[in-house]
């Protein structure tokens, strides 16, 4: 497997969301008839149902409480970051402010310097109190270095998910200089469900699942505002990715019977992104940039990645993406613009439809081709026009 890159060495060839295209069905279904729900599984064996398989990324110029509020009305859920803004400031909305107004030269420093302000234990017990008064699920994220300590305090003001996120995460961490988190014991000793994140592994998911978590994120680099893939070089495209996590999965719940939901997070800015996520074998999608363009987003069409604010080495940037709508608008239309990045949910269930899927598990079964011209074929007036599918 793999093709030779030099003497002894071999390398895998692997596939982004560009280079594939999904095969219509020989049987099609009606779109309003297909069932789009993901299920979040609980320790008692129950489910925490969504009505659709999208999650808003746990990013400062994504979601807030409000946004999050707004993503559960629609169906969605949304994560919010413990260690982002809505923790280190009483009123956030005044440092994402001077992000938005920061130019293009000084922004990088300017991120660092706000989150060098200590988070406040107190606004991440208010922050849960508010997202369940305000009739969401109350989900919310750090890293694992930090995942102990906010984990107890959110369960503890209500939340109903919590989710451990980093560049790379493995069961097996090597370091002299802090204490690892032991993931088993960390999702045993708490009540909610864990997600775990980020992945793009066979091996590393199988390992994750076995620690008892309720869904691995699956995704190193491919968010529109994370560098880590030019920092460090690190990443594997996303259809690679998921279909060797989708792997993962289907051979964990065929080894314990426990079924793990694994979600693809970043690189899908696209209706057709997200179905070919689902397509490959994700059971939901995160997605930050498409967000961040609602007009209920806490940065005024602004967006940038978790890493950003790193105090060595920032593996992020600020990018303008605007607002082109309401949240509604790019989750269930109408579309006003003709890229793709309005009404996703539409997309999926006329996706489902077209390849005869009814549900989500069904739609992983659909066949997949190699076509790296699904983009350009045929579309000569639309790059010359910088219209539709040749837009940039």
């Amino acid at each position: 497997m793999g093709m030779w890159i030099g003497r002894n060495r071999k390398a895998r060839v692997s596939y982004g969301f560009d280079e594939i295209a999904l095969v219509p069905g020989d049987v099609t279904i009606n779109p309003a008839e297909v069932d789009t729900s993901f299920h979040i599984p609980k320790k008692d064996c129950s489910t925490i149902r969504l009505r659709i398989p999208v999650i808003a990324s746990a990013m400062d110029g994504v979601t807030d409480v409000r946004f999050c509020a707004e993503m559960s009305r629609h169906g969605g859920l949304g994560v919010l970051n413990l260690e982002g803004v809505q923790t280190r400031y009483e009123n956030p909305s005044e440092a994402i402010e001077r992000v938005v107004k920061a130019s293009k030269e000084d922004v990088t420093t300017i991120i660092q310097k706000i989150y060098l302000e200590p988070i406040k234990e107190e606004l991440i017990s208010r922050r849960v109190e508010e997202l369940q008064k305000s009739g969401s699920l109350a989900a919310v994220s750090s890293i694992p270095q930090k995942a102990e300590r906010f984990a107890a305090i959110a369960q503890e003001a209500g939340a109903d998910l919590f989710v451990v996120q980093s560049t790379v995460s493995t069961v097996r961490h090597i370091s002299s200089q802090y204490k690892s988190l032991d993931l088993a014991a960390f999702t045993r000793d708490l009540t909610i469900p864990v997600f775990i994140g980020n992945a793009v592994t066979y091996s590393v998911t199988l390992e994750l699942m076995g620690c008892g978590v309720a869904g691995v994120l699956i995704g190193v680099g491919p968010g529109a505002a994370c560098t880590s893939r030019g920092v460090l070089g690190l990443g594997v495209p996303q259809v690679t990715a998921t279909v060797d996590c989708a792997a993962a999965r289907d051979a964990h719940f065929k080894r314990t019977g426990k079924f793990v939901p694994i979600i693809t997070d970043g690189g899908m800015s696209k209706g057709g992104d997200v179905c070919k996520a689902l397509a490959c074998g994700a059971d939901a999608v995160m997605v930050g940039s498409a967000f961040a363009r609602a007009e209920e987003a806490p940065a005024k069409g602004n967006h940038w990645g978790m890493a950003t604010p790193h105090a060595n080495l920032p593996r992020g940037t600020r990018i303008k993406v605007g607002i082109t709508g309401s949240l509604k608008q790019i989750l269930y239309g109408p579309a006003t613009v003709d890229d793709g990045s309005q009404n996703l949910v539409g997309a999926i269930t006329t996706c489902m439809g077209n390849v005869g899927a009814a549900t989500i598990r069904e739609f992983q079964e659909t066949e997949i081709i190699i076509a790296p011209s699904i983009k350009t074929e045929g579309k000569l007036f639309q790059t010359v026009q910088n219209v539709g599918m040749g837009a940039s």
